[in-house]
Formats: structure tokens, C-alpha cells, sequence
């Protein structure tokens, strides 16, 4: 035999990392990125031993758990290209990634950040999209003239950052700032 044998992982290791990338979630939805390792292997039951055996970085742990939530989000930025309503697909973005970022701060990091490499590629096709349904939306004349995709991006920044005493609370407040931002991008001549 010259191949090697796939490494098998015990049942208690399996849970350990299941529990470990649970945990990360919650966590990090709770605290974004900034939360301590230490308190993930807490929140998961584990010492900070196991934690790094199984992700001995944080943006490991990171890219494993948010994998999913990542895709959902550069799905939304697809749907609303592929609105043949530019400006309807431009506001549903905006509307369902802020309503997603105030459910979820560690996926508000996530997407705004280059902290995950392993998403890097899928960041960028994401950004080119975005941009792209600015663009449409611009040439159709429902967005300003002078608005940038940076302009969106610090719509969706913003939206990730609003502080509020429930999750409740914070979907409620991230949703009227999402409104009043999306009337502060539609070209003036469209308000009436």
C-alpha cells in the first residue's frame, strides 16, 4: 500500500467539533469577531485545548461556521441581480442582508470583512454584483447619479452596527434605517 488511510474520527471528537462550530455561531452572532476563543470552548462545554486541536486559528473556526450563512448572503446580492427591476433588486438586497446582519452580527463581520480567506473569491464575485445592479439601477434613473457601490456597502456597515436591548429591537431599528437609507439612494426626480 502506498496511499494513506483516510483518518476516521472518533464519535466523541465529532461531537466536540459539532458542539465547537455550534457554539462559534452563537458567539460570534452575539459578539461578532471580536469574541475571545476562550469563550466559545466555554459556551461549548470544552476546554480551549480541544478548541484548537480542532481549529487552531480563529479564522478556521470562523470559515467552517459561517460557511453556509456566507452563501446565503452572496445568494441574496444573485436574486437581486437577477431582478429584471433593478432598483426593486437593489432594495431587496439591502433590505434582506441588514435584516439578516441584525439577526446575526458574526455574519455581518463575515461578509464585510476580509477576515475569512477562504471566502475571498466569493466576497469579490459578491462585490461585482452588487456593483453591477448599482450600475443598472443608476442607468435606469432610480438610483442618484452619484452613488458608488461604497455607498451601499456603508448602508449594509451601518446596518450591521446598530446597538438595540433585544434582537427584536435591533430587526425593528435595522429595518427603518434600511428604509431611510434606501430613500437617501433613490434619485431625487423618483421621491414624489
Amino acid at each position: 500500500m502506498t496511499g494513506r488511510l483516510p483518518r476516521i474520527r472518533r464519535s466523541d471528537a465529532r461531537d466536540n467539533r459539532e458542539r465547537l462550530l455550534e457554539a462559534a455561531r452563537a458567539v460570534f452572532a452575539a459578539e461578532g469577531l471580536a469574541a475571545p476563543m476562550r469563550e466559545i470552548a466555554r459556551h461549548a462545554g470544552v476546554g480551549p485545548a480541544t478548541l484548537y486541536r480542532h481549529f487552531p486559528t480563529k479564522e478556521q473556526l470562523f470559515a467552517e461556521a459561517f460557511a453556509e450563512r456566507l452563501r446565503a448572503c452572496y445568494a441574496v446580492v444573485d436574486d437581486g441581480l437577477a431582478d429584471p427591476d433593478a432598483w426593486r433588486g437593489l432594495r431587496t438586497v439591502i433590505e434582506r442582508l441588514g435584516e439578516l446582519y441584525a439577526r446575526d452580527r458574526g455574519t455581518t463581520a463575515a461578509l464585510l470583512s476580509a477576515f475569512p480567506m477562504d471566502f475571498t473569491a466569493e466576497r469579490e464575485r459578491a462585490l461585482k454584483s452588487l456593483a453591477e445592479l448599482v450600475r443598472r439601477a443608476k442607468d435606469a434613473g432610480r438610483v442618484r447619479s452619484d452613488t458608488r457601490l461604497d455607498d451601499v456597502v456603508l448602508v449594509l456597515m451601518a446596518a450591521g452596527g446598530i446597538q438595540a436591548a433585544t434582537p427584536a429591537a435591533r430587526v425593528a431599528a435595522v429595518r427603518r434605517f434600511t428604509t431611510i437609507a434606501i430613500n437617501g439612494l433613490r434619485e431625487p426626480a423618483r421621491r414624489a
